[in-house]
């Protein structure tokens, strides 16, 4: 290949290009970071070091500084959120909406902060009303996941379906576990209106989202035993087991209370006691115990909590077993041990503690009783079907 003297006079022109072209790109970057007041740099340090009121003040300070600048007004708008300061976020915005001309997605961009000040306020109507204006590609998903929480929090189950309808098929993410519970609080709401017709047919639908739905079966064992459809309603609890065997503990007591509504209930407690070998659930040996206690006596509930001790050693299980025992010796003078077995199931519990409850895997929150949506942080079937201790 001949070397072309050319070259020679080409190279310092491209040095030359692209040191103009460095110098511009510098000059370009040196003009936005002084176009930035120095309250937002000031502010970013606060921020960084959880000092939020000087971090407020920097950045308010900032907005005065550059009021042309949205991201500034979100910025402290988010701030005062945050803070719990909602008032201010809402007056700032407004502001916004009012005095500024925008552009349609500035403005749309306004509205949805708005929107979020009004919902942490506690101003659902007007969230929802402009929640419902955000229809753009690029806001319509949040949007709809704050339409869901408010109508969730309002109790409108037929809207919250629709919502979580549509934000599964936009998102790809799926709800069916929340619409089947959707359909089962509209159950619920018409079991209370004695409209057992509309009842069914809901939780028919909530089977339909969600086939492993374990309330939707608990609900409909309920209608069926009220009824007095005993047997329909044994069967129909009998399905949690292919569903989450874990619940069962939690529909032991009715499936119990229907056995003997039918004079069986030897195969009742046969019946549980088939699950308490399969499961092994504290939840159900402490139902079958006390059907045990009250059926056959003491004798047979310390003999069944004999049997569980020794195939699975647990505090919870020899307190059941002193317990039994202490009844047989208090029934029996003669013995001599009954000081000695209160004395020992007292240490027992005191090493047990007297107190269970039911932790939601999202939030901690402590529950004396199951809930399917947590009272702390609505989230659906976040409550375990058994208790632990505290």
């Amino acid at each position: 290949m001949e070397f072309e003297f050319w070259w020679l006079l080409a190279l310092p022109l491209f040095f030359s290009l692209g040191w103009i072209a460095a110098r511009v790109d510098l000059k370009q970057l040196l003009a936005e970071s002084t176009a930035l007041p120095a309250a937002y740099f000031k502010g970013l340090n606060f921020l960084i070091t959880n000092q939020h009121d000087k971090a407020i003040e920097a950045f308010s300070e900032a907005v005065q500084a550059n009021t042309d600048s949205l991201e500034l007004h979100f910025a402290l708008g988010s701030l005062f959120r945050r803070r719990g300061e909602v008032d201010r976020a809402i007056h700032l915005h407004l502001n916004l909406l009012t005095k500024k001309e925008l552009e349609p997605q500035q403005k749309l961009a306004v509205t949805a902060e708005l929107a979020q000040d009004y919902l942490k306020a506690g101003l659902f109507d007007r969230a929802e009303e402009l929640f419902e204006t955000l229809d753009d590609d690029r806001y319509r998903q949040p949007a709809l996941r704050a339409l869901l929480e408010i109508y969730v929090r309002e109790r409108e189950w037929e809207r919250a379906i629709k919502a979580a309808t549509e934000l599964e098929r936009l998102s790809g993410v799926p709800f069916r576990v929340e619409i089947s519970h959707y359909y089962c609080e509209m159950a619920v709401k018409s079991k209370l209106a004695n409209d057992t017709h509309s009842a069914r047919f809901e939780l028919d639908l909530a089977l339909s989202a969600n086939k492993n739905c374990v309330r939707a079966n608990v609900l409909l064992g309920d209608l069926e035993a009220e009824s007095g459809e005993h047997k329909v309603a044994i069967s129909t609890w009998k399905r949690i087991e292919f569903q989450k065997p874990e619940y069962l503990g939690l529909i032991a007591p009715k499936l119990l209370a229907s056995y003997r509504n039918l004079n069986a209930t030897a195969e009742g407690l046969a019946l549980l006691n088939t699950y308490l070998q399969t499961y092994q659930l504290n939840s159900l040996l402490n139902v079958l115990y006390e059907a045990t206690l009250a059926e056959e006596g003491a004798e047979s509930a310390a003999k069944l909590a004999r049997t569980e001790l020794i195939k699975k050693p647990s505090l919870n299980t020899l307190d059941l077993l002193l317990q039994a025992r202490a009844i047989v010796e208090t029934n029996q003078p003669q013995h001599s041990n009954l000081q000695d077995t209160q004395l020992m199931q007292q240490a027992v519990r005191h090493a047990i503690g007297n107190k269970t409850a039911y932790h939601c895997e999202q939030c901690g929150f402590k529950a004396k009783y199951h809930h399917w949506q947590c009272p702390a942080c609505n989230a659906w079937e976040a409550l375990p079907s058994e208790p632990t201790a505290v």
